[in-house]
């Protein structure tokens, strides 16, 4: 293939439409197991990718360098084989922040919550120290150094203010789960959820129910996408387009 998104599984999968919207090229979809991401990664045979859960770590040590972000998260979204020699990317961090913007959501100054560790999280937590929060607590259910127990999050950070769903609890198919309840934080004013797929997820849900702001992850990804496809092919897209495709999307 020349362009697409590799990932273990891809069947809630977006992109193909949305870079074939922004581009004027074929984005396949190739679900790889374990065993397939490494034959696949050993052959390069591609131009330009995406990746995605759980392979944006996974991918650093085919690299011959990466950006000053993706160096910084430590996790890549995006590879461009140049000669065959492959570079990463990280478009997740500006299209989050491009989300936040866009729902005029203020993070500066205010207690974050990010649910999740894993790929996803790297760039959001760089996402969050970027745009000034004066703490950021870090929940996952497997704690390691600067990490804590869900267990703990409700019993002493009750006063976070915007929280962030980076963990894949709530998404398709399994749409009735919900990471967390959010009567736990009566402080909340916003709450993000990465996810995209279902649009309104069980969390967002019940943000909006409780007359907080809810926003799920299809901005995001529309944005992540743009900046990915400006990079695959050298070229610049208006900031206007990212709107447009959201709103064809919905």
């Amino acid at each position: 293939m020349d362009y697409g998104l590799i990932g273990e599984k891809l069947g809630h999968s977006f992109s193909k439409e949305i870079h074939e919207k922004l581009a004027d090229y074929t984005y396949d979809l190739c679900p790889l197991t374990k065993e397939e991401f490494k034959d696949f990664m050993d052959k390069k045979e591609f131009r330009s990718i995406n990746v995605t859960i759980p392979y944006k770590r996974d991918v650093i040590p085919y690299l011959a360098s990466m950006d000053d972000s993706a160096r910084a998260i430590g996790a890549v979204n995006t590879i461009v084989n140049r000669n065959g020699k492959l570079y990463g990317y990280n478009t997740d961090m500006p299209g989050f922040i491009y989300m936040v913007n866009k729902n005029n959501i203020v993070i500066k100054g205010k207690k974050v919550v990010v649910l999740g560790n894993g790929g996803a999280a790297q760039a959001i937590k760089a996402a969050v120290r970027k745009l000034e929060a004066s703490e950021m607590i870090v929940v996952d259910i497997l704690l390691t150094e600067g990490v804590i127990s869900y267990e703990e999050c409700f019993e002493k950070h009750k006063d976070a203010e915007i929280i962030i769903n980076t963990s894949p609890v709530g998404m398709f198919p399994k749409v009735e789960a919900s990471p967390v309840d959010l009567t736990h934080f009566p402080k909340c004013e916003a709450v993000l959820d990465v996810i995209y797929n279902p649009l309104t997820t069980k969390l967002v849900a019940q943000a909006r129910e409780l007359g907080k702001i809810g926003v799920t992850g299809l901005e995001m990804l529309v944005a992540q996408a743009k900046y990915a496809v400006e990079i695959f092919l050298d070229t610049k897209i208006d900031e206007s387009e990212i709107d447009r495709i959201y709103r064809e999307m919905i």
